[in-house]
């Protein structure tokens, strides 16, 4: 896998921009016109924040830019059951698309125990426990280096 291999190379991602500055990049609709968009260290740790407003546990923010070629920043949270994992996703399209963030698109189910949200240069894993701990993501991504951790 391309994102394991601990290359930096970022040929073909973003056309050339440099990293946190992909096509994804949006503003806050309560922002005036001219304040700048938001990168994507600013909307992981807005990602974070909310998974956190919202009761999400054990939430990791991880910048894999220098181990990955698709994404710059993994978010990773619990979620205790599967109505506590809709509550979660509920709230990030809420409370983001408020602000003028959709995310690309959505994989998993809340009853399979593992759901992504890509946003881009932003992904959101939200896990069951069980889940969690089986597929270990900070484990498997362990290059990459962990911004936040919330518990």
């Amino acid at each position: 896998m391309a994102g394991l291999s601990g290359s930096s190379s970022n040929a073909g991602r973003h056309a050339g921009r440099p990293p946190g500055t992909g096509y994804n990049r949006v503003t806050r609709a309560s922002r005036a016109r001219t304040e700048r968009p938001l990168d994507a260290a600013e909307l992981a740790q807005r990602i974070a924040d909310v998974l956190s407003e919202h009761q999400g546990g054990d939430i990791v923010l991880m910048d894999i830019a220098k181990v990955s070629a698709f994404t710059d920043y993994f978010v990773i949270a619990t979620a205790d059951n599967p109505r506590q994992m809709n509550a979660l996703i509920e709230a990030l399209d809420r409370d983001l698309r408020a602000e003028g963030v959709r995310p690309r698109r959505r994989e998993g189910t809340p009853d399979s125990g593992w759901v992504l949200v890509d946003f881009g240069d932003v992904i959101v894993h939200l896990f069951a426990p069980a889940e969690r701990a089986y597929y270990n993501l900070e484990g498997l991504w362990a290059k990459g280096v962990s911004v936040v951790h919330l518990q």
